[in-house]
């Protein structure tokens, strides 16, 4: 009996049925070198992040949230103490944080009737149609929740929030232009998904634009179609492995304007200790490490100033262990 040498993704790939899954343009060796750098230099800068944009590691999930949340209300607390509006772009996933960010504001009393928010993207149907505000499903319905409900008497103004519906993610670019013109910061938080979208902006949206500089225009898409990856990851983070609760369509917003944030605060927390199993190292290390492409739209991330937050265990290293 003989055996075999390589045998993985790489070596296999020809004739499989991933054969046109993935966008053509993905360099699959490239992302295998960068999963496959030793955990201490994930933190080794490379030439396109920029001078104000840090990794900031955790030992645990609850350290993670707390250093995210506290990131969040110290942007906020800064700008109510500069006397500055503030934009705040929110993003449902990672959660925790929220509940940290509440507890600093709190602590701190800090009034969020200066802050903006934007949710920057929500589920849909065929039409750019979503869900009731009241659905648990409904990313509006989270922040109610985790956000703008615990915050009390502190909390930012219904007339400052804004959902990423059919009729008003358009006008994101033209309200947020507006408080930029009139001195407003602007903070985008963030995760980063499987297939290395950031909001919904997902890889195989690229062959729609006939180049970098077009891409980075667009501010939004209606009814969006998602890639299966990410159907399938946010089955299981928020459906509880129910896959056909999940739509294969949402609203979001894209690089035009989530690039030109003044300050970012990311999260990859994909990591379940119980088991010792990581489902984000890859996003992690390709974010990181594989350059900007808009084929893999968070390796532009690094090249904004501000911090990406993630669990330590998503350095890795990241090899086979059976689970």
């Amino acid at each position: 009996m003989g055996s075999a040498g390589r045998v993985d993704l790489l070596s296999t790939y020809t004739g499989s049925r991933f054969e046109g899954f993935f966008p053509e343009q993905w360099d699959l060796s490239r992302i295998d070198y960068c999963c496959g750098r030793p955990p201490e230099e994930v933190y080794k800068r490379e030439s396109w992040w920029h001078q104000d944009f840090t990794p900031v590691g955790a030992d645990s999930l609850e350290d993670f949230n707390t250093i995210m949340g506290h990131e969040i209300a110290l942007q906020i607390k800064q700008a109510k103490d500069e006397g500055r509006e503030l934009v705040m772009i929110w993003s449902v996933g990672p959660m925790g944080m929220y509940r940290w960010a509440v507890e600093f504001l709190i602590r701190w009393n800090v009034d969020c009737s200066h802050v903006h928010g934007f949710n920057m993207d929500e589920w849909c149907d065929n039409d750019g149609n979503t869900l009731p505000a009241t659905d648990p499903g409904a990313f509006s319905n989270a922040m109610q929740q985790a956000l703008y409900g615990p915050l009390g008497t502190l909390t930012i103004p219904e007339s400052r929030r804004h959902f990423a519906t059919r009729s008003e993610l358009p006008n994101y670019a033209d309200q947020i232009g507006e408080l930029r013109s009139r001195g407003a910061k602007f903070v985008v938080v963030y995760g980063i998904g499987w297939v290395f979208h950031i909001a919904f902006w997902e890889p195989h949206f690229a062959e729609d634009y006939a180049g970098e500089a077009e891409w980075m225009q667009a501010t939004h898409r209606v009814a969006a179609k998602l890639h299966p990856l990410t159907i399938i990851q946010n089955s299981i983070t928020s459906f509880r492995s129910r896959i056909t609760l999940v739509p294969a369509r949402a609203n979001t917003i894209g690089p035009g304007l989530y690039m030109n944030a003044d300050y970012t605060i990311g999260g990859v927390d994909g990591y379940l200790p119980s088991r010792n199993m990581i489902y984000q190292g890859q996003s992690l290390w390709v974010t990181l490490k594989y350059g900007p492409t808009m084929w893999i739209p968070s390796t532009y991330m690094p090249g904004l100033p501000g911090k990406l937050m993630f669990i330590h265990a998503l350095a890795g290293p990241l090899e086979a262990e059976v689970n």
